[in-house]
């Protein structure tokens, strides 16, 4: 067995299982040993007794190849599974502890394909940062049991799969500070100078900071951050409060990185959220130098960064989200904290009327927002938790002018301009 195996493994039945279903997670456990009878989780209870289940935990010990091996992995088995099979994210961990969050799927397939599926997972397995298992119901009782693969052993470790608790906390709140969301640039930085050698680009970017960041420093002028989702009117307030107030306008992230965007946006979460946090901090050291000749406008900052990350790491309701006062909502100590952060918001359906109308190339993200309502609403919701500066909300739907004339006077009022 391989060392980094051995901890997983030996706590294997005091771990609880999350699989996705209908964009929530639906949890299960494991018992060595049933008193009584037990109830199907909602997981088992639908399917057939022809039906055949797996799961597949990416486990490396090297994190970087363990996210970019689980973020290809889905691709390599809707490539590779027979027709008809079912793929779902999934993953496992130890209540309310930090760390113990492993991440997978869960596949379903007809009985008939079941060779062809577990000689796939058994090369994986051999080759690849994988701990799988199958999950079987028994003809006596109907109950599901659950088989680990242990590698190097003979024998299939059996459990008994029993309903579980919804835990506190979402999984992935416990999993999200330096990973989902990063809240220093060392932090950052590290995960892109380890992926210089697969990622070529990453040096590049390391390359754009200046040699001496200090991206606390607060500049002579004040700083104003807008926020929002597209089509809130970001755009067009930004530069009108540019002219109205003689300002700089920036943008986040930098433009010196949008040569590199497309690129970092193939790559999975934790690769991808590291290179908008070093974004930030460039973005930070710009707002130093203008902000001694002028005023700063920022067209979003770190608020964005924060809120997409833990609205799409968190699925499910907004209850699902980690609760307000988390240490996750709190603004990166090493980072320049703005003045003002203004959050513009919007009724959906208008909001969605006018990116028909401006007819542009969405994000993954974005078009996210536009068929995931609960998506939408983690986003909303986590703008409005962060704290250090927090937002505060100006409703987009007036006239430009208005809306203007709105923020305007929160300047004035919030900024002494």
């Amino acid at each position: 067995m391989a060392r980094h195996l051995r901890p997983l493994i030996q706590r294997w039945p005091s771990r609880v299982f999350s699989v996705e279903m209908d964009g929530a997670p639906v949890y299960f456990g494991i018992r060595e040993k049933l008193r009584g009878g037990a109830l199907l989780p909602a997981v088992f209870s639908k399917l057939q007794k022809e039906d055949r289940c797996y799961s597949l935990l990416v486990c490396s010990p090297d994190r970087i190849r363990g996210e970019r091996f689980h973020w290809e992995l889905r691709d390599k088995l809707l490539r590779d599974l027979p027709a008809g099979s079912d793929v779902t994210s999934m993953s496992s961990f130890l209540p309310e502890e930090k760390g113990s969050l492993v991440k997978g799927f869960f596949l379903r397939s007809r009985a008939e394909d079941s060779p062809l599926i577990e000689g796939m997972l058994s090369h994986l397995e051999q080759t690849d940062p994988v701990l799988v298992c199958s999950y079987s119901q028994s003809e006596a009782d109907e109950l599901w049991t659950q088989s680990l693969w242990v590698p190097a052993e003979k024998n299939l470790t059996k459990f008994y799969v029993v309903p579980s608790e919804t835990p506190k906390h979402h999984p992935s709140a416990l999993n999200m500070i330096n990973s989902d969301v990063f809240y220093s640039l060392d932090e950052a930085c590290e995960v892109l100078k380890k992926c210089g050698d697969i990622i070529p680009e990453s040096l590049s970017v390391l390359e754009m900071l200046p040699s001496r960041v200090d991206a606390r420093r607060k500049p002579d002028f004040p700083v104003i951050v807008i926020e929002g989702l597209d089509a809130t009117g970001k755009t067009t307030l930004t530069e009108s409060l540019r002219d109205a107030l003689g300002a700089t306008l920036l943008r986040s992230p930098p433009q010196c990185l949008s040569s590199w965007r497309a690129r970092f946006d193939r790559e999975p979460p934790l690769i991808r959220r590291a290179f908008y946090a070093v974004g930030n901090y460039i973005t930070a050291e710009q707002i130093c130098q203008e902000g001694s000749k002028a005023p700063v406008i920022v067209d979003r900052f770190w608020h964005s960064t924060a809120a997409y990350a833990i609205a799409t790491a968190v699925t499910g309701p907004v209850s699902n989200l980690p609760p307000e006062g988390s240490e996750v909502y709190c603004w990166p100590g090493d980072l320049l904290q703005p003045s003002l952060v203004v959050l513009l918001t919007l009724d959906p359906e208008e909001r969605k009327r006018r990116l028909r109308n401006r007819g542009l190339v969405k994000t993954d993200e974005e078009q996210e927002l536009d068929h995931n309502r609960l998506f939408r609403l983690r986003v909303e919701e986590a703008y409005r938790r962060i704290v250090g500066p927090a937002c505060i909300t100006v409703d987009a739907s007036p006239s430009a002018d208005l809306v203007l004339q709105q923020v305007l006077l929160l300047i004035r009022a919030k900024c002494h301009l």
